[in-house]
């Protein structure tokens, strides 16, 4: 339960919801930590403050080749959150997101 509101706090901040769905999009090998400053136009003291959060919450891993240190996206960790919340806010049943928003325009 600790890691789900980890990983929903790192993912409740607009910066770091983009720089894990960059990760995301870009797989297993991920992208270096220059490589994702430069392509969101993020400063270097930025994304490590943010890229910081995200390793304490488990959702981004880190790896060092060479001078360089790579991000990529925990997909372990996104598949569990993504269980944890199907299993405990859809009582077990897929949820899709237009019955998700339709259902609240009907509230």
């Amino acid at each position: 339960m600790d890691i789900v509101i980890k990983a929903l706090a790192a993912l409740a901040q607009e910066t770091r919801l983009t720089i894990f769905r960059v990760l995301v999009r870009s797989g297993e090998s991920g992208l270096a930590a220059g490589q994702l400053a430069k392509e969101l136009n993020i400063p270097n003291a930025t994304l490590s403050f943010h890229l910081k959060e995200l390793t304490h919450a488990e959702l981004v891993i880190a790896r060092q080749e060479s001078r360089f240190i790579y991000y990529s996206a925990n997909f372990a960790t996104m598949s569990a959150l993504l269980g944890y919340l199907t299993e405990n806010c859809c009582a077990g049943i897929s949820c899709s997101l237009a019955e998700v928003c339709c259902d609240e325009k009907n509230s």
